[in-house]
Parts: structure tokens; C-alpha cells; sequence
């Protein structure tokens, strides 16, 4: 059975009235053990004709699942939420947030469930989550269900996102419901079952600070440090946990907006509800990968100021970072002028961990094995003329993966030498005028005469840290358009493509390529 199975059966009923089958996921609930205005507890909203689209067969079996379970008739009812699994305890976790700058003091899951938490197979605890799943005290009149194009978004680029080992929530299956939802226009609706390793935000956080709420705050922090940061628990004094646990998830989100930014990834929504404090992307609605590169690249339709664009993401970051540790000032120290110390020592650090993840990654990605002062200043030469030349980020990296510097030519020269490559191939043909690139690539092969890393060697790091492929906007909506209509072969194959990012995929080439004008996709959409 493929990792991603595409089933071709007809629309599921209710159960055939066969022995009960054995518990499709086997929760071991922690969350729904704390207070009671931590959430709001109500069962998901039945849905018509629940038709599988898309499973996860790899991630099913990490979790320790049985996929043929998961994609029988009861299996697929209780991906749908038409039917409750045993032992799941349903529920709408509470939070606010800062939403493009804006605070709002109540917002919380309005089309999403809790389940429960599994323990996968790493020994890890993961939760569930059922998105789309209908209205919640929190939805705000919405009508709390999702369509199927965002659902299958948030699945195609949240796995393209764990194949490039970036810390990501996970889908393990999208399910039809058989109606139809209205947006801008009517859509088919869909449910999507998300697996993370949790689901506490720094709105989370800021839920409880709004309300003064100091008790909730400390339970919430005690919840968080016991599930994700255990180190905390072992710190001396009694308030010291709390800032051990405010360093972590600083540390953990300054490494996480590096990986962003090395893959030329937007979020598009970095308000600070959508915004994990276990260091996971999360909340796929209008994020997308770069083709060409420039700094102020936006894509979010709801983002006309440019706030989240791709350069000011770890700007954006650090101040979400510093709105969890305004929420979390009580915790730190009784006297609010110490907390405010404690808080501001702490948030010094993002730069300096954000700026070392960053030079690390982009070291990586330029075959650089050995640190040495200037090497961020030649990584943001080569971005400054790409950012000029409109050069498409992710090909230019990977086609430098098989420059040898003793092909660059002398400074006057035109560029590489004496390995005639065809245009769709060499990496010049990548810039509309390679004079910025031809003098940079001259910098690059000195530097690299620094090094003692043997060529191959050097080849086969870069190309570990440089995919061949991407969730290209254009592959990604001709395959959602497809699947809409019913045909599911191109998802299919796109899934299957992004599964490898690294790998040569001759027969493949096509999803390396950047759109033509014609298919270039400048707006997405969130698709609340």
C-alpha cells in the first residue's frame, strides 16, 4: 500500500452492523484533564456522506495506527466526526491572540476539535485534531466547517514541510462530508485530521493574562513544561522553571523562522494565535514557497500591508515572542519590575539565536563546513542578486550544488567555464544579466578554497541541504483544482514528488520547474 493511499470507493454510510472493529486510536488524554475553562467540550457536527480523499499510510503507522482501520467504513465516520472514537474526550481549547497587530481577547478553535493525544511509536505524545469539524462557542458566526482546496492545502504543504525536515504539524487524513459550504463561493466541504505535538499557542497564554487569570497562566505553564520542555521542571528555584520554559520556546521559534527563511517559506498569517510554543509550523491557511526571490514577497490576500511578508518574519517572530513573555510576567517574579527584567534578558536572545540558526542554514546551503567571518556577508550577497535579478530561490541553490569552483573563470571572465551547460540547466540562465552572480560566484570559490572538504563531499552536503523540489503554488492549485473535480492523480502524484525533496527525480523534472507567467500564483487565500 502506497504511503498516501487515494481510494476509489463510493460514499460510506453508517456501519454495516458487522462486530465492533477494535479502537482506532488508543488516546491517552492529558489535556482535557485541566480546568474546564481551559475549553469548551462538545461532540463534532455529523456530517452527510463522509468520503475518504486522502490518508497518510507513513504517518498512520508512526502513530502506531492500523491505515486499513483508519480507511474502513467506521474508521473513516470517525475521521469525519460523524462518529465519536472510544476513548476520544471532544473539545474546543480557549485562546486570544494579536491578529495583524490587533488583540483580540477571545478567539479559540471555531471549527476545530481536540480529540485527544496518542502516544506514537517514538514514545511521543501527539495530538489530535478534527479541523472543519463544526461550530464551537468560539466560532463567531462562522458555520465551522472547512472546504476541501484549503484542506488539501494544509495536507500537501504541511508533508512537503516534515519531508524537508522542518517541525510541522502533520495530516494524517482529509475525508469529502458530502456538502457544501459557502464562501465567496460554494465549495465542497471537507474535515481535516491533524496530528501535532501540540496545540497550546502563545494566544494560549495570553487567553489567561487578559483575564488575570494568574492561576490558569501557572497551570497552563506547569501543562506545557511537563509535556514539551521537561528540562524546566529540574531548575532550582521555585520561579525559575518559568523563565527556563520562556528561553526554550524563544530558542525553539528563532531555529524554526531559520528553517523558514532557508527554504524560502511564508507563513502569511504569523498572528500570534497561529503560533505553537512547542516550535511547530502551524496553521497552514495563506502560506506558500517563494519562486523568484525578494524579500517583500507576499502572497496572503489579507496581508495588504506586507506585514508578514518573507523578510520581516523573524521581526514578527520576536514580537510574538515578546507577547508570550508579557503574558507570562507573573510567572516570573513577584516584584513586576524583576519580571519585566527577567522578560526583557530573555527576549534578548532571539536575534543572536535566530541569527546563528540563520548563518548555520545558509552555510549549509552554500557547501561551507567550516565557520569563518564574512560568510553571512557572502550569503546575503548571492540573496541581493538574486533579489535583483529575480532569480528563482530554490534553483538557484540547488543548480549551485554543482558548480566546481575551478570552473568559475577569472574576474573578467563571464562566469562559469569550460562545462557547457544547456539554459534550462545552468544556473546563469537563472538571472536576466549574471554579472552580480559571475562576481559573486568568484567570492564563493575563493571561500571555498578555504576549505578542506573533498568536492563530492561538498556536492552531497549542498544537495542535503538544498531541495530539488518545493510546494510550488502553481503544482499545488492545478492539483487542488484537479482533485475538486474529482481527479485525484495529479495530488497523487505531487504528494509523491514533494515526499523526496532532495532526490533527482528525472522523469520529474517538471514540478522542479517555476511557473510560467501565465501560471504564476501572486494571491492565497485562508480559506476561513
Amino acid at each position: 500500500m502506497p504511503d498516501y493511499a487515494f481510494p476509489n470507493d463510493a460514499f460510506i454510510g453508517a456501519s454495516d452492523g458487522a462486530q465492533p472493529a477494535p479502537a482506532t486510536f488508543r488516546f491517552v488524554n492529558i489535556y482535557a484533564r485541566l480546568p474546564e475553562r481551559f475549553f469548551a467540550r462538545l461532540d463534532p457536527t455529523p456530517v452527510a456522506t463522509p468520503q475518504l480523499v486522502c490518508l497518510n499510510d507513513a504517518l498512520a503507522v508512526e502513530l502506531g495506527l492500523d491505515p486499513q482501520r483508519l480507511a474502513s467504513a467506521e474508521g473513516v465516520l470517525e475521521l469525519a466526526g460523524t462518529r465519536v472514537p472510544d476513548g476520544a474526550e471532544p473539545l474546543a481549547m480557549a485562546y486570544a491572540g494579536h491578529q495583524f497587530g490587533n488583540f483580540v481577547p477571545q478567539l479559540g478553535d471555531g471549527r476545530a476539535l481536540l480529540l485527544g493525544e496518542v502516544i506514537d511509536r517514538a514514545g511521543e505524545r501527539r495530538d489530535i485534531q478534527l479541523k472543519g469539524a463544526g461550530p464551537t462557542p468560539f466560532s463567531r458566526r462562522g458555520d465551522g466547517r472547512a472546504a476541501l482546496g484549503p484542506a488539501l492545502r494544509e495536507f500537501i504543504v504541511s508533508e512537503a514541510m516534515a519531508a524537508l525536515g522542518i517541525p510541522t504539524t502533520r495530516s494524517l487524513a482529509v475525508v469529502a462530508t458530502g456538502e457544501t459550504i459557502m464562501r465567496e463561493r460554494p465549495l465542497p466541504g471537507a474535515v481535516l485530521t491533524r496530528v501535532a505535538r501540540s496545540h497550546v499557542r502563545v494566544g494560549t497564554f495570553q487567553y489567561f493574562a487578559v483575564r488575570r487569570d494568574t492561576e490558569g497562566l501557572r497551570v497552563l505553564a506547569d501543562h506545557v513544561i511537563a509535556r514539551h520542555y521537561p528540562q524546566a521542571a529540574e531548575a532550582g528555584a521555585a520561579i525559575q522553571p518559568y523563565r527556563v520554559l520562556l528561553d526554550a520556546v524563544i530558542a525553539r521559534t528563532a531555529r524554526l523562522i531559520a528553517d523558514w527563511q532557508s527554504v524560502g517559506f511564508i507563513h502569511g498569517v504569523m498572528n500570534t494565535d497561529n503560533m505553537s510554543v512547542a516550535g511547530e509550523t502551524i496553521d497552514y491557511g495563506p502560506c506558500a514557497f517563494m519562486d523568484s526571490f525578494h524579500p517583500g514577497t507576499v502572497f496572503s490576500s489579507i496581508d495588504a500591508g506586507g506585514r508578514y511578508a518573507y523578510g520581516n518574519q523573524p521581526q514578527i517572530a520576536h514580537w510574538n515572542m515578546a507577547r508570550l513573555a508579557e503574558a507570562m510576567l507573573p510567572l516570573l517574579d513577584p516584584d513586576p519590575s524583576v519580571s519585566v527584567a527577567v522578560a526583557n534578558e530573555a527576549l534578548a536572545r532571539f536575534a543572536e539565536l535566530f541569527q546563528t540558526a540563520w548563518d548555520d542554514a545558509f552555510r549549509r546551503k552554500l557547501g561551507l563546513a567550516t565557520p569563518q567571518e564574512g560568510d553571512r556577508a557572502l550569503a546575503h550577497d548571492l540573496l541581493t542578486c538574486m533579489a535583483a535579478q529575480e532569480a528563482d530561490f530554490t534553483l538557484t541553490f540547488r543548480r549551485l550544488c554543482d558548480v566546481r569552483p575551478e570552473d568559475v573563470g577569472p574576474e573578467d571572465a563571464p562566469g562559469p567555464q569550460a562545462r557547457p551547460e544547456p539554459p534550462e540547466a545552468s544556473l546563469r540562465h537563472l538571472f536576466a544579466d549574471p554579472a552580480c552572480l559571475d562576481s559573486w560566484l568568484q567570492a564563493w570559490g575563493r571561500r571555498l578554497a578555504a576549505e578542506d572538504t573533498a568536492p563530492a563531499d561538498r556536492r552531497r552536503s549542498m544537495r542535503a541541504a538544498n531541495p530539488a523540489f518545493i510546494a510550488r503554488n502553481h503544482r499545488v492549485e492545478a492539483s487542488l483544482a484537479a482533485a475538486e473535480a474529482g481527479d485525484r492523480g495529479p495530488l497523487d502524484e505531487l504528494l509523491s514528488v514533494l515526499r523526496r525533496p532532495f532526490d533527482d527525480q528525472p522523469d520529474r523534472e517538471r514540478y522542479a520547474a517555476p511557473p510560467r507567467p501565465e501560471e504564476v500564483v501572486r494571491a492565497t487565500y485562508c480559506g476561513t
